[in-house]
C-alpha cells in the first residue's frame, strides 16, 4: 500500500475511533511494543532532531536511524522506542502526518522490532547502546552491610548540616537584633 494513503488510514482509523468510542481501540494490538516506527523525514535530520521532536510524548530510550551502509547517511526512516507503550500511542496519533521541513511524516506502531544483525562491524559502545537502550537504569537499594553503614553516614551528615542551618539562623537573627 502507497505510504501516504497507509498515514491517511491511520488518520481515518483515529478519527473513527474519537467519533465511536467502543472501550477497545485500534492501538491495543500493539499493547506489548513501546516501538514505532517513522519515515518520511528528511534526510539532513540527525538523531538529535528527531529525539527533540519525539520526546514532546515520552522519554525516548533507544532509536535506530537506518542509514546507507557505504556513505553513511540517513535513508529517511528510523525506529525509536519510548521508556512507556502509551507514549506510541500519544506519538502515532499526534504526529503521523505532520510536516517537517515540507516532508510529511509517517508515524506507525511496530509490533516486533528486532535490532540490526550487522553487530560485527559496530564498536563495543555502540552494540552495548544497541542492546541496553540509553535509558537510565533503576536505582536498586542493596541489601549488605555496606548500605546500611553508609545510610547511617548520610543520616548523620543530614542531621550536621540540620544542626549547621540551626546555628546559622541564631547568628543572623543576633545580628539583625544587634544591628537594630
Amino acid at each position: 500500500m502507497n505510504p501516504l494513503t497507509n498515514m491517511r488510514n491511520v488518520l481515518k482509523l483515529s478519527e473513527h475511533e474519537l467519533q465511536n468510542p467502543n472501550g477497545k481501540s485500534w492501538h491495543d494490538m500493539y499493547r506489548g511494543s513501546a516501538w514505532i516506527f517513522v519515515a518520511g523525514f528528511p534526510y539532513t535530520l540527525t538523531e538529535g532532531d528527531i529525539i527533540c521532536v519525539f520526546s514532546q510524548y515520552g522519554e525516548i530510550v533507544n532509536i535506530n536511524l537506518v542509514r546507507d551502509s557505504k556513505t553513511g547517511k540517513s535513508k529517511g526512516f528510523c525506529f525509536l522506542c519510548y521508556e512507556d507503550q502509551r507514549s506510541t500511542v500519544l506519538a502515532v496519533d499526534n504526529l503521523n502526518g505532520i510536516k517537517i521541513l515540507d516532508r510529511s511524516l509517517r508515524v506507525d506502531h511496530v509490533a516486533d522490532y528486532k535490532p540490526p544483525k550487522d553487530n560485527e562491524k559496530l564498536d563495543e559502545e555502540t552494540l552495548r547502546l544497541y542492546m541496553e537502550g540509553c535509558a537510565p537504569k533503576a536505582i536498586t537499594k542493596p541489601n549488605t552491610e555496606e548500605s546500611r553503614h553508609s545510610s547511617k553516614s548520610v543520616d548523620i551528615k543530614k542531621e550536621k548540616t540540620k544542626r549547621s542551618k540551626s546555628s546559622k539562623e541564631k547568628k543572623s537573627k543576633k545580628r539583625r537584633n544587634s544591628s537594630d
